[in-house]
């Protein structure tokens, strides 16, 4: 189609509203709950504009880029308003049709009023797809939409030229980071370092953040503990229409976000407080006698008649609110939910430690030593206390580090045990990966003890930057040696992707010499001349089938390592060797 085929196109389009919304649900992972819907547009089924890149791109040629985005959003109100969805509805806007000359303020305010949405449960969602130059005009532009009571949230952070100023100036309420550092974010450390970075900065600056684009279980599993709460893209839901109202039916199984690396990933239950909470229809005057009864009483959650918590009530707070003058004569005898907070932290029993205290730290400052909820199945069971957290996550780094190899920091042979049992009981096949250092004793003997810690350092973090730290685990042995446990489905390929790995980054400790010769010389156990090979990996690795069915212990399965790593390093060179454990039931 050409270009002047493609713009009377868009005039059929634009003359008849001839465009389709669908959404895309954006989670809580904390909450199991979806937050809203990002409202896309597509064009007739019927033609080459129906896809969105070629409908906005044609558009913003003809100069029309204002006039679709207000049919996109007209379209996506009004579908929005007829499926009666619930949560906030995020609407997409570029800085460049802001700026046209013919864009009519106020169009989207008397847009919402005419279907029935409120301005607070609308999200501006400022898309940057070119240089952004005038951030007064920007800024004004925002302001406005943020007077009429809309929420701002900053789209594909990372991406645009200008996206961190734009965050720096306008302090949106949501973040969302670009595709491209969650692509893939489970194998590239350097990915994982920058969305920390944004987790930090988005705590200092009180937005939330969205990750979206996730396609992969592994990239969701690697976000969740990271402490992400807002999750969106294919691996969850496709844009639908209708989309989904329960996360329950899209989101996956609460465990298996858990922390498996860490033996106390099911320690919510030892902070559970079974703290009777009280209905949001109690009066203020019942819950004042309730604390005046118990003095050690701080905090009393508050649920709905579906047991579902909805705000929660601190007795400092509550005492403030009534100091006010005539608060007491207004307050005493109406319902608590009017004075209940709605800003509390709310976990599922299921979470690991560490996600619930990454959730927890990124809260206000002034709201850290606050009680938090604690669920189950979304139903209240209790209440949690920060400083029962902070004492079971430092006794738990106490016992990491007791048991932790010295050099890397690694779990050392004690958890490496526990590990191993727990691989055995699991519903899933798995891999028991010995990782072993070809020739590294006369390395070690040839360049010195420090280099050699150089290596194994350098074989830690190659190993560690492929491993999913959510479901899979990484022990040091000893020495050179290693052990990995890494999910059957893609393992085999992460093994050749460690291998070669290691193979390029250990060349810098040779000389180019030694490269060049394809060894380096040494002193054999006698102390006579010997050139010995580069270093090389050898590879061990046990297949594991779904609960164990050749019922073996963690001791055999050790022993099965050994003998898998002692095969593969009677092979020249970066050698694998597999002892499946069905074969050995047969």
């Amino acid at each position: 189609m050409t270009v002047t085929e493609q713009l009377s196109a868009l005039d059929n389009i634009l003359a008849h509203g001839d465009l389709h919304s669908v959404f895309q649900p954006i989670v809580s992972l904390s909450q199991r709950s979806i937050l809203g819907y990002e409202a896309l547009t597509r064009g007739p089924s019927n033609s080459p504009l129906h896809s969105p890149i070629n409908l906005f791109a044609i558009a913003r040629l003809a100069g029309r880029l204002s006039e679709l985005e207000l049919a996109c959003r007209k379209s996506a109100c009004k579908r929005f308003n007829q499926l009666g969805l619930s949560g906030k509805l995020f609407l997409n806007i570029s800085p460049d049709s802001l700026m046209e000359p013919d864009h009519k303020p106020g169009c989207t305010l008397k847009m919402l009023q005419t279907h029935g949405i409120a301005p607070s449960n609308v999200v501006i969602e400022l898309t940057e797809h070119s240089p952004t130059h005038d951030f007064q005009l920007l800024d004004t532009a925002l302001h406005h939409y943020r007077a009429m009571g809309f929420n701002i949230a900053l789209d594909d952070l990372g991406a645009g030229y200008s996206s961190l100023r734009l965050w720096s100036e306008l302090r949106p309420d949501f973040v969302k980071i670009d595709r491209h550092f969650i692509d893939g974010i489970h194998l590239d450390p350097v990915k994982r370092e920058f969305v920390g970075s944004i987790l930090k900065m988005a705590s200092a600056s009180r937005a939330e953040v969205i990750a979206e684009g996730i396609e992969l279980g592994e990239e969701f599993d690697v976000l969740a503990n990271m402490g992400v709460d807002l999750l969106q893209g294919y691996y969850i839901c496709r844009p639908q229409d209708p989309p989904p109202r329960d996360a329950g039916t899209i989101l996956p199984r609460e465990d298996s976000a858990a922390d498996h690396t860490s033996e106390a990933s099911g320690g919510l239950q030892e902070l559970l407080h079974p703290q009777k909470a009280i209905r949001q229809h109690t009066t203020t005057c019942q819950v004042l006698d309730a604390f005046r009864a118990d003095s050690t009483l701080n905090t009393l959650a508050v649920l709905d008649d579906q047991d579902q918590p909805i705000g929660i009530v601190h007795r400092h707070s509550l005492s403030e609110a009534l100091l006010k003058p005539f608060a007491a004569e207004i307050f005493t005898r109406k319902p608590i939910s009017r004075l209940m907070s709605e800003d509390y932290l709310r976990v599922e029993m299921s979470q690991s430690l560490q996600q619930v205290s990454r959730l927890l730290t990124s809260r206000a400052r002034q709201r850290i030593e606050e009680d938090f909820i604690i669920t189950q199945n979304g139903r209240y069971a209790g209440l949690g206390r920060a400083m029962d957290l902070l004492k079971l996550i430092t006794d738990e780094k106490i016992q990491q580090a007791r048991y932790a190899n010295p050099l890397t920091q690694l779990p050392g042979n004690v958890p490496i045990q526990k590990r191993l049992s727990k691989a055995l009981s699991e519903p899933r096949e798995a891999l028991i990966c010995y990782v072993d250092i070809d020739h590294f004793k006369p390395f070690n003997d040839h360049f010195g003890y420090a280099r050699g810690d150089e290596v194994l350092l350098c074989l830690a973090r190659c190993l560690s930057s492929f491993i999913n730290h959510s479901e899979e685990f990484i022990g040091h042995i000893g020495g050179d040696d290693f052990i990995l446990l890494l999910d059957a489905s893609n393992g085999p390929h992460k093994l050749e992707q460690m291998l070669e790995d290691f193979r390029a980054k250990c060349r810098r400790f040779f000389r180019a010499e030694d490269l060049q010769a394809g060894f380096f010389s040494g002193e054999d156990r006698e102390g006579k001349p010997q050139q010995f090979p580069l270093l090389t990996l050898s590879i061990g690795v046990v297949r594991v089938h779904a609960n164990n069915g050749c019922r073996l212990d963690s001791d055999d399965l050790a022993n099965l390592a050994s003998q898998a790593k002692h095969q593969a390093k009677a092979e020249p060179g970066y050698s694998l060797h597999i002892i499946d454990t069905l074969a050995l039931s047969a």
